[in-house]
């Protein structure tokens, strides 16, 4: 049962299985009654029959009928067998074809009354029926007699078995047919999950990026998850492989400081221990810093939302104590209930380096804009605006200030990694970081998430 067609499959004949038996049965018990039925009204026809071929005699009574229109009842052990009985139940008359056996197959009944029964007798399972008749001679003196026809079951029970068995031979044979063709549907139905497995096979080994083929749309949301995963590997490993780039370009300075140590005369220690000290820290944080960046979550398929608003003011009130000479003016404009799908460090990462280059570059004043747009493709994106009212970013160097390393103002101190860093967290989760002309009259960076 680990294959989704052997269990669909099974499924299916168990419930075809119980929809075909409970049909044969239903069918079988129908066409019993109305065989029943059929057999209850041929025997009162032959009772007519019987009637039709009584005779009269000079004063009107009864005449038992000497020729019955029915061969069967002239032929002895035929099978079908015919009895007059008297108002006192005994027997006036009979059928050829109870010549030497004795049945009492007559039930008294009233004039017009009719019985229907089986009955076991002489070692025969016979149906009987009994109708009671009130015959009137000249005199409108009435007598009253009961006329009884009785047939062997043997031709009813086989008629009842050729019908089974042509039952449950078409019935069975509908449901090989129904199941070769469940499992051709099954097998169509489910290609589409062989394709996407192929497809996986093809980015194991390296001849396809991502899954690229038409997949009906149960399966987009599957598809969409692992293209997401694959992208997602991806820019970690590009990420990682950045980070140890910035890490060994970042010790180069301090372990050639610590080389030229070791080459120099032995009483130098004294003096350059406490150089030696800082090149330390500096490396020991270096490092920290390169993990802390290597380490970004990024987008996973069951993320739990962080609250926008508490990740802002955190880093507003920490912002503020290490710029508090400035005295900047910060204005939170969110979306009551605005989320970030993702890991709360990797967001606090990225919007910490964004705000902390606009209180860098900013005069006075900083604006955070919080809004849904509601104009993308799924109807609900993020959208983060962080504006200032600095000198702002010349668009000719927007591509330049995105590069790791790269700086516009020399003279604020900084590594040039901020906006690279932000931008890289956030390529992550799938967003864009643009950046353009505030109304302020500084920098706008804009943060779009497609959620």
């Amino acid at each position: 049962m680990g294959s989704l067609h052997s269990r669909l499959l099974l499924a299916a004949t168990l419930v075809l299985a119980g929809f075909i038996g409970a049909t044969g049965l239903a069918l079988d018990k129908a066409f019993r009654v109305s065989a029943k039925a059929s057999m209850q009204d041929r025997l009162q026809s032959y009772i007519y029959a019987l009637l039709a071929a009584a005779d009269e005699d000079d004063g009107g009574r009864m005449i038992p009928p000497q020729e019955i229109p029915e061969p069967r009842f002239s032929k002895p052990d035929s099978g079908l067998y015919a009895m007059i009985a008297g108002p006192d139940g005994r027997p006036l008359w009979h059928s050829r074809s109870l010549a030497g056996r004795s049945i009492s197959m007559v039930q008294q009944q009233s004039p017009g009354q009719r019985e229907f029964r089986r009955l076991t007798q002489a070692g025969m399972e016979l149906y009987a029926i009994s109708f009671g008749v009130a015959w009137e001679d000249y005199a409108s003196s009435e007598e009253l007699y009961t006329f009884a026809v009785a047939e062997d079951t043997a031709a009813f029970e086989e008629q009842i078995d050729s019908f089974r068995m042509s039952l449950w031979s078409w019935l069975g044979g509908m449901a090989v047919v129904l199941l070769l063709a469940q499992g051709l549907i099954l097998r169509w139905g489910l290609r589409p999950l062989r394709s996407v497995e192929s497809d996986l096979q093809r980015i194991e080994q390296g001849t396809a990026e991502h899954l690229d083929g038409t997949y009906p749309k149960e399966l987009t949301g599957l598809t969409s998850s692992l293209n997401s995963l694959i992208e997602h590997g991806k820019l970690v490993q590009t990420r990682y492989r950045n980070s140890l780039d910035d890490l060994a370009h970042s010790l180069k300075t301090p372990l050639a400081i610590m080389q030229s140590f070791c080459e120099g005369k032995s009483e130098q220690i004294g003096q350059q221990r406490a150089l030696i000290r800082e090149q330390v820290e500096r490396m020991d944080g270096i490092i920290d810093h390169q993990l802390q960046r290597a380490a970004v979550s990024g987008r996973v398929t069951l993320a739990r939302s962080v609250p926008l608003q508490h990740v802002l003011e955190r880093l507003v009130r920490t912002l503020r104590k290490v710029y508090r000479e400035k005295q900047v003016d910060v204005r939170l404009d969110l979306e009551p209930g605005a989320t970030f799908y993702g890991d709360e460090a990797d967001l606090t990462e990225a919007l910490g380096n964004l705000l902390e280059n606009a209180y860098k570059y900013c005069a006075g004043q900083i604006r955070v804009c919080v809004r849904y747009d509601r104009k993308t493709a799924s109807g609900h994106g993020l959208e983060i605006t962080i504006e200032d009212d600095g000198q702002g970013i010349d668009p000719e160097m927007i591509d330049t200030v995105l590069q790791r390393g790269k700086r516009m103002d020399e003279t604020v101190p900084g590594h040039g990694i901020g906006l690279s860093m932000a931008q890289e967290i956030i390529a992550v989760y799938g967003g864009e970081l643009d950046i353009g002309s505030s109304s302020l009259g500084g920098a706008l960076l804009r943060i779009h998430f497609d959620t």
